[in-house]
């Protein structure tokens, strides 16, 4: 199955709702990934412009659609970006067909 990194902000009303009832947020995800057929791998809290980063294992890019679809839907989250990752071996085979188109592309600068 394909790997995704979900990132998030949340919402100030949703910040508050956790420092006023600390809440395991990985424990509210995972039943609703897994209902999708997905795996959640780990989700971290983060410094920086994202509150959340979640790696997620989805049966295909709708299924993660549907995801992040939901999590939008709540209203907990004020930004959301979705990334489809490749594993070294996924991102060598693009590498190779590349390899074999490179000649026929003309870039703007030549």
């Amino acid at each position: 199955m394909p790997f995704y990194m979900f990132q998030g902000r949340y919402t100030a009303a949703a910040l508050k709702a956790m420092v006023d009832k600390p809440q395991d947020r990985e424990a509210a995800a995972r039943p609703m990934i897994e209902a999708m057929g997905g795996k959640l791998h780990h989700l971290f809290f983060c410094f920086g412009s994202e509150d959340v980063v979640a790696l997620v294992e989805a049966p295909d890019d709708k299924a993660m659609a549907a995801a992040a679809l939901t999590i939008g839907a709540s209203g907990a989250f004020s930004a959301g970006a979705t990334t489809k990752l490749m594993t070294p071996t996924e991102a060598m085979a693009a590498m190779t067909v590349a390899q074999k188109t490179a000649a026929i592309y003309k870039p703007a600068t030549s």
